[in-house]
């Protein structure tokens, strides 16, 4: 139960960082730009690193001690890319123009009036899509902290930094069409409530079917979800916010602080 509940609060803290985003548009006249785009790389950098070296890993050596060498392994692969591929249907199905992942700014909360209808209609269509997208990442952090809590707190770490921008990206445009900051910053953190939703949801769906093969499908795919989110949404984030180069220096930054991290549990 203590690990069920260190679990969700993990997950829970990582999907209300949404909230920081609203803040720092409401707080701050201008985005820093630059600790944007290397946070966003540090986040890619954790969430690739533990990926590829830690959960994969783990999810392969469980599969093929119960299904055997060839079919395990056929098994996380397998697993791996449906995790991509979910993570990639639920983006198509959001419109590029609501998608949460399109670039906003804090100077965007200036010379604009907030009588704008259509704007409150792009807000809410930006925290329903935040809130899809969220289902998924919760349940990576959740499944995360339960298999292995000493990944955990990088895991939910570099996916609050990466909710930072879908905060602004909800809070601004409910801002310009009600002019009212409490009603959006109230907003942005409702959508941000649906990682810790989806991470239970998902799991109570799973736990009456839980077994050694299902957790290591599950984990292989909660790899390729977050290998996915890594490369298509916080690098070319990353890169908008900043530069290219200082998208990879945090990126590798991110890299070595986590094989850092995991050395010290060896």
């Amino acid at each position: 139960m203590e690990q069920i509940l260190f679990a969700f609060t993990l997950t829970l803290l990582a999907g209300l960082s949404t909230g920081i985003g609203s803040l720092m548009a409401f707080f701050t006249k201008k985005t820093n730009r630059k600790f944007l785009s290397v946070s966003l790389g540090f986040s890619a950098g954790v969430m690739v690193y533990v990926s590829m070296v830690e959960i994969f890993a783990d999810a392969k050596l469980s599969l093929i001690a119960e299904l055997g060498k060839r079919t395990g392994y056929l098994v996380t692969v397998v697993s791996f890319f449906c995790g991509m591929l979910l993570i990639a249907l639920i983006d198509r199905l959001i419109p590029s123009d609501k998608n949460p992942h399109e670039l906003r700014k804090v100077e965007d909360m200036s010379g604009r009036k907030p009588d704008d209808s259509k704007l409150m209609r792009i807000g809410m269509m930006t925290a329903l899509a935040v809130g899809i997208h969220n289902f998924p990442e919760g349940l990576a952090t959740f499944m995360s902290a339960l298999q292995a809590p000493s990944i955990a707190v990088p895991i939910a770490v570099a996916i609050a930094i990466h909710n930072i921008p879908e905060g602004i990206a909800v809070s601004v445009p409910i801002y310009f069409a009600t002019g009212d900051r409490k009603k959006a910053l109230i907003i942005s953190f409702l959508s941000g409530i649906s990682e810790p939703i989806g991470a239970l949801i998902g799991y109570l769906l799973l736990m009456p079917f839980m077994s050694p093969v299902l957790l290591g499908i599950v984990f292989a795919a909660v790899a390729g979800i977050m290998v996915f989110i890594s490369l298509d949404e916080l690098l070319p984030s990353a890169e908008e916010y900043g530069e290219h180069h200082l998208a990879i220096y945090g990126m590798v930054t991110g890299m070595a602080v986590m094989a850092v991290s995991l050395l010290l549990f060896v």
